[in-house]
């Protein structure tokens, strides 16, 4: 009872703190694709996809050629950005609503929380609280009923979002089922209530974008458009596939139906974009596109990068970033620095031309200054903190951090140590860990100093690990 006064006083706050913003402030548009690749656009280097209106934003925008994001999967990502906060310090460091879990690992995994905490103030709330109308169309993934679902952070309408990261099938009916690990149970879901045989799910979301530009063109708005596309289960219009298809293999840059999901987000980004220049939005609104993580294993290639989602070689935390803001962004420029997802918060605050949380975007920065004549941010160093295991392939409960060119992965199970310099070997293919002994001990003693002043949780020793079944469990999982 007393969660939901506070959430009914926060609500009441709200309306009184309400402050009417000027009809010529910019809208804000956030393209948040899932486990869309870094390489899998035009304007990143792939010949294979086809993204022309995604290529058109990179002219007209700047594009981020090292972006990364909080995380190699989804949830804690997506809270990284919408708190400005690193997933350590929110305790969100892996996917809800489980993740997944071996009771019989050598080490017991860190605790992590299965809700986006009402006390983070989102950027979603800070906009609305400025007058902003907010909505969040597509997937949630931050937690689920009663007190974690998109209204509960700042937006005023949800569509397509719950507590699942997948929507099942993209398909109507978009239903779900879910088999619950260790319960024997399973979920049921649908994505929307509605809807018409044949409807295509990327389709349909935009549809619903396009007309909340329409309800709100006389008013600032914020659209959150977090697309279910392009995470797995693979499905595709079939015409686009069959495109793909004709491509021969030696052609391909990864699965021609994938290549087909990649398709029809462009195609949505197109449509959004036609939609704010029929109504003369386009000059008063910004656009943001990037992804949550890299792309999944076997659907795509990150070469010439290593990995993939859920691992933290470049090709799993290396994502597009690109940021068209009329009449500021120099178009078509190209920015190497190094950036992340927590930096939107901030970048904007600044749109909005709203002052800086500090106390809430700790681990974010504004990167407004690279949208014009800046080189580089005045931080140096990035950090991850993954402390599970993951049944992606390929992946380990780690530490990284990316310090300049150097970065520093820390396994924990099993125990190693990774340095790379990526200026000389972006595909992370020659360990010079053994070669720098006091280099990798200087990053690694920094890494777990930042993971003490964020409270990061550890993964500790299992009382009940058995080395003479382990491989039995580990054989049951797969």
């Amino acid at each position: 009872m007393k969660t939901i006064e506070r959430f009914t006083a926060a609500i009441l706050l709200s309306c009184l703190l309400y402050v009417p913003v000027a009809a010529s402030q910019f809208n804000i548009v956030l393209f948040l694709i899932d486990d869309l690749g870094w390489k899998d656009i035009g304007c990143n280097g792939s010949a294979y996809y086809q993204t022309p209106a995604i290529d058109r934003l990179a002219r007209e925008g700047v594009r981020f050629s090292q972006a990364y994001s909080a995380c190699a999967v989804c949830t804690p990502s997506r809270a990284a950005i919408l708190t400005g906060r690193y997933p350590a310090r929110l305790l969100m460091t892996n996917w809800t609503p489980d993740g997944r879990w071996n009771p019989q690992a050598p080490l017991h995994e860190g605790r992590f929380v299965r809700d986006l905490p009402l006390e983070e103030f989102t950027i979603a709330e800070v906009l609305r609280e400025a007058g902003y109308k907010t909505i969040s169309i597509g997937k949630w993934h931050l937690g689920g009923p009663p007190f974690s679902m998109p209204e509960h952070h700042g937006f005023d309408r949800n569509i397509g979002g719950s507590a699942h990261g997948s929507p099942g099938q993209y398909f109507y009916p978009y239903a779900g089922n879910w088999a619950i690990p260790t319960t024997g149970k399973r979920s049921r879901w649908n994505v929307l209530p509605d809807g018409q045989p044949g409807e295509y799910l990327t389709d349909r979301l935009t549809e619903e974008a396009t007309a909340f530009i329409r309800e709100n063109r006389n008013r600032p708005f914020f659209l959150y458009f977090p697309h279910y596309g392009v995470h797995s289960p693979l499905q595709a219009k079939e015409e686009l596939i069959n495109k793909y298809r004709a491509i021969p293999e030696s052609e391909r840059q990864g699965n021609p139906v994938y290549a087909a999901m990649v398709e029809s987000i462009d195609e949505s980004v197109a449509r959004v974009m036609d939609t704010l220049r029929e109504l003369d939005l386009e000059k008063r609104t910004v656009i943001i596109f990037t992804s949550d993580n890299g792309g999944l294993w076997k659907a795509t290639d990150h070469s010439p990068l290593r990995g993939h989602k859920g691992t933290y070689w470049e090709g799993g935390i290396r994502v597009p970033l690109i940021i068209k803001w009329p009449g500021y962004a120099q178009a078509g420029k190209v920015t190497d620095a190094p950036v992340i997802g927590m930096d939107l918060y901030p970048t904007m605050l600044a749109i909005a031309g709203l002052p800086m949380r500090p106390n809430q975007h700790l681990d974010g920065l504004n990167l407004a200054p690279l949208l014009q004549d800046a080189d580089q941010l005045e931080r140096q160093t990035l950090f991850w903190h993954f402390p599970h295991y993951n049944n992606h392939p390929e992946t380990m409960p780690q530490g990284v951090m990316r310090k300049e060119s150097w970065k520093l992965i820390e396994s924990f199970d099993p125990p190693g140590l990774q340095l790379y310099n990526l200026e000389h070997d972006p595909g992370e293919s020659n360990n010079l860990a053994g070669k720098n002994d006091e280099l990798a001990l200087s990053l690694l003693q920094e890494l777990r100093d930042w993971r003490r002043n964020v409270d990061a949780d550890m993964m500790k020793p299992n009382p009940d690990y058995n080395p003479s079944t382990a491989g039995e469990t580990k054989q049951k999982r797969q």
